[in-house]
């Protein structure tokens, strides 16, 4: 083996270790704030599966100040309310199952990396599309904003609106085409982590 064939060998190796490796949820999407489309499918199974408590935990905590913290956190708790308030229904309505996961983009725009990094210490700023098929048999695609924060996990901002900087140029990018492969086990059901 040439000296070339070993470094890039060892190279690759290497960066495959330091790749976040992205666990899986029994639909056999990402999950958790490993990957960017880990927290944004966490984001849509919150949802799914009317579950409050992991719409908290998938979501940025209040950050910043002044007027855009207090409607961020208004918004935080109303959602909260409003899932908790679904869990108590039967199912029928909203979001029903996964059905894409489009690979994390970063925004054309340079502009909300920069101001997340220069005002909250923020490490990137990417989007996550989500589709998902809703009760009525309809498919819903869902553009899900997710800041790397500085302990490098991933976290779904759900209201991108309230801090404009940190999302702009979000809703005029093109949908995304490159889909995350759903993974199975060798039995042809999804792998579960």
């Amino acid at each position: 083996m040439s000296v070339l064939c070993r470094l890039a060998f060892i190279l690759a190796a290497a960066a495959a270790a330091i790749a976040p490796l992205a666990s899986l949820a029994d639909d056999g999407y990402p999950i958790g704030t490993a990957t960017p489309e880990g927290a944004a499918c966490d984001l849509a199974r919150a949802f799914i599966r009317r579950d409050a408590a992991l719409f908290e935990q998938t979501t940025l905590p209040p950050f910043g100040g002044g007027e855009s913290r207090t409607q961020y956190e208004s918004f935080l708790a109303d959602t909260k309310s409003a899932i908790l308030e679904e869990s108590k229904r039967t199912a029928g309505r909203g979001p029903r199952e996964i059905s894409k996961v489009f690979v994390a983009r970063s925004l054309s725009n340079s502009g909300p990396a920069s101001y997340a990094y220069a005002a909250f210490n923020f490490a990137d700023v990417k989007f996550v599309d989500v589709a998902v098929i809703l009760y009525g048999g309809r498919i819903a695609t869902n553009r899900t904003l997710v800041v790397m924060d500085n302990a490098g996990r991933w976290r779904v901002h759900p209201a991108p609106d309230i801090h404009p900087l940190l999302s702009a140029g979000l809703n005029q990018e093109s949908p995304s085409t490159e889909e995350v492969a759903r993974k199975q086990t060798l039995s042809g059901e999804p792998q579960q982590k």
